[in-house]
């Protein structure tokens, strides 16, 4: 079994903790909000490490972490509104969702397949060390099992997550103890999505304009950690558990089992022919997009099992799968 590390708030142990994520690592970290669960936000397999350690039912997008205003404009694309809210309130207790931004590194799956990305730079100075020892996006979610109070102790972290995670950074108390404020910039009015470290009312005071509430689009718009998760929906409809390829479908497959008439699929991809529900998560957003681009009007999908990771794999694929 994993053991959970216990590391120093100095420069060793940062230093310990950078090349744990940059290898692909977990490790949790305090944030001026909650200690969050940090992973190397451009490998989709290190990200599919958050959602097994913490038992994650569905792939909700991930907040991406990052040292300064200017790493977070290489990922998202800022209007006049989001750059005065960076301005303001970076570093400290907000993340905004914008568009992806062409030199975006985050991967498919940090973002839940998504065109936007939540961005955040902590003011917590550890986060902060930490992220610049790193020098690529951290996805960090709060570091508990799904479900369950959010940490703002390292003991906390551990009493949830020893022996899932590589480590954790040893950072005190939580100064803000809730979670960030979440406001989307994606044309049109500012929206606020979750409220949390940074008031609505000093936001409002900034721009100038009340905030919208809520999100638009019912379960069809998940912009934003703690909100309703619904599809990334290809072009090509979905049909799951599928037997065998017809003719002109695309087809998704898992294991080691090919499927009857593969042979005549437009397009087929595996998402691990090991049967590696990790290594399937990491796949499953550009896989998708990968056969929706190969022209075919239906995409079959193999049978994925329920267990471990292979729940979140099957809700996405289900919600892709829904009407339309």
């Amino acid at each position: 079994m994993l053991r959970t590390a216990r590391l120093s708030a100095d420069e060793a142990g940062l230093s310990e903790a950078a090349a744990i994520l940059r290898r692909g690592g977990l490790v949790a970290f305090p944030t001026e909000t909650v200690y969050g669960l940090g992973a190397d936000a451009t490998q989709s397999e290190a990200v599919a490490g958050i959602y097994a350690a913490k038992e994650r039912p569905s792939f909700n997008p991930l907040i991406s972490h990052l040292e300064s205003f200017e790493a977070a404009k290489e990922q998202g694309l800022f209007d006049e509104t989001a750059r005065k809210l960076a301005e303001a309130f970076w570093p400290g207790p907000l993340t905004l969702v914008v568009p992806v931004a062409p030199t975006c590194t985050i991967s498919d799956l940090a973002r839940a397949g998504l065109d936007s990305v939540g961005l955040r730079v902590p003011a917590h100075p550890l986060a902060h060390a930490l992220l610049k020892a790193t020098g690529r996006p951290v996805a960090a979610p709060s570091a508990n099992r799904s479900g369950r109070v959010s940490p703002t102790a390292s003991d906390h972290v551990l009493g949830d997550l020893d022996g899932r995670i590589d480590a954790v950074v040893e950072g005190g108390a939580a100064d803000v103890g809730v979670e960030s404020t979440i406001v989307a910039c994606l044309g049109g009015a500012p929206r606020l999505l979750r409220p949390g470290g940074v008031a609505r009312e000093a936001i409002e005071a900034l721009i100038g304009q009340p905030l919208e509430s809520g999100f638009e689009g019912g379960e069809k718009n998940p912009l934003a950690p703690g909100m309703l998760a619904s599809h990334y929906a290809p072009r090509a409809q979905v049909r799951l558990n599928a037997t065998r390829i017809e003719p002109g479908e695309a087809a998704l497959l898992f294991g080691s089992s090919s499927l009857p008439k593969s042979e005549q699929a437009k397009a087929a991809l595996n998402l691990s022919e090991s049967g590696d529900l990790k290594e399937a998560a990491a796949h499953l957003f550009s896989y998708l997009r990968r056969l929706d681009a190969s022209g075919a009007h239906t995409i079959a999908v193999a049978s994925v099992p329920e267990t471990g990771l292979g729940e979140a794999i099957n809700d996405r694929l289900r919600r892709a799968a829904a009407e339309r």
